[in-house]
């Protein structure tokens, strides 16, 4: 009697676990931050990738600079968003509270 009791839980909580559908988060195509982003590789025969990125980081007074990207399908394009651009003379921004 416990053996078919056991059994019959084991079977009903491997049959749910089965039976529930795997779930992939979504990511929209353009995603960023002040600190940089992604952008989808489908994006590139349809717009400006660089204006988009150029853009995104000038809303926070910051220049672009493109890190690396995936080739493939369902890959992304990535960058960050950095105060002063590489080489540049000048000092990065400093604020006081």
């Amino acid at each position: 009697m416990r053996l078919a009791i056991v059994a019959v839980g084991i079977s009903a909580a491997i049959s749910g676990a089965l039976s529930s559908a795997a779930k992939a988060d979504w990511v929209p195509p353009f995603k960023g931050n002040d600190t940089g982003g992604i952008i989808s590789t489908s994006l590139i025969n349809q717009t400006d990738i660089r204006a988009l990125a150029i853009d995104h980081c000038a809303r926070y007074g910051k220049v672009v600079k493109f890190l690396g990207a995936q080739n493939e399908y369902g890959g992304y394009v990535s960058f960050s968003c950095r105060w002063v651009p590489y080489g540049a003379n000048e000092r990065p921004l400093s604020v006081r509270y």
